[in-house]
């Protein structure tokens, strides 16, 4: 039986550029970019799903976790719209760099260096957050088995990562890494990456009901994300504990 979902080499990876996490021109610059998108569908999602009042702070009811939450991109926003967060990430240089980060921004978040399967805690979380994770860890089913043990009943995960394509295998490895250099060489692993499919079946396993399926496209001339119809490389998934 797995007993561990870390896989040395992409947190090492990770660890090698965690001092650039904050800054939105160097080696996490398409985060930066995919951030805004990810932080509304979110909040709209958890508006709709659990009936919130939209005010300035939405998330306010909720305990929110953020898995392989890296420098603290998502964890930030989520804490500013109202939420309890926490987030984990298997590198504890991430954990450093977030750490630091919230303690700047004033920000309550707690941080934990660890991966789902080894994390102690009494709390069961409203949402969690599993956002371009699943496709860097050894071994998908264990870890989403170890992930959704944290959910409450009733509660929401989001899934977001990559489809296993021709077309994701062009532009998220081809061009991204090695034609625009938007990302560093090896940054991901087509081998990896896994159809919505797969990833729907594997989710009822452990009881995450598929409620909702998108997918996220880039604009070239604008320079931003959207919501898509098109799920042929990144996609997003929202799975209902049941």
């Amino acid at each position: 039986m797995k007993t561990n979902t870390i896989n040395k080499e992409e947190i090492e990876k990770f660890s090698r550029i965690a001092e650039e996490w904050w800054d939105p021109s160097g080696k996490f610059k398409p985060l930066h970019k995919f951030n805004p998108i990810r932080i509304s569908y979110i909040k709209e999602n958890l508006i709709n799903s659990f009936k919130l009042e939209n005010d300035g702070k939405p998330l306010k009811k909720l305990k929110i976790l953020d898995i392989g939450c890296g420098g603290g991109l998502l964890s930030e926003p989520m804490s500013r719209l109202g939420a309890d967060v926490t987030g984990i990430d298997a590198s504890e240089k991430n954990i450093q760099v977030a750490k630091l980060h919230a303690k700047k921004s004033k920000l309550n978040i707690r941080y934990f260096s660890t991966s789902p399967e080894k994390f102690k805690t009494d709390i069961k979380f409203d949402v969690i957050l599993n956002m371009e994770i699943i496709e860097h860890v050894e071994d998908v089913d264990y870890f989403l088995k170890s992930s959704a043990s944290l959910l409450k009943k009733d509660g929401i995960m989001f899934i977001a990562t990559i489809n296993k394509t021709l077309k994701s295998y062009i532009f998220a490895i081809i061009g991204a890494e090695y034609i625009l250099r938007w990302l560093p060489i090896g940054t991901h692993e087509w081998e990896k990456f896994i159809r919505p499919d797969d990833l729907v079946n594997i989710s009822k396993k452990f009881n995450l009901n598929l409620e909702s399926l998108d997918g996220m496209k880039f604009n070239v001339i604008k320079d931003k994300w959207s919501i898509s119809s098109d799920k042929s490389i990144n996609y997003i998934g929202k799975f209902r504990k049941i």
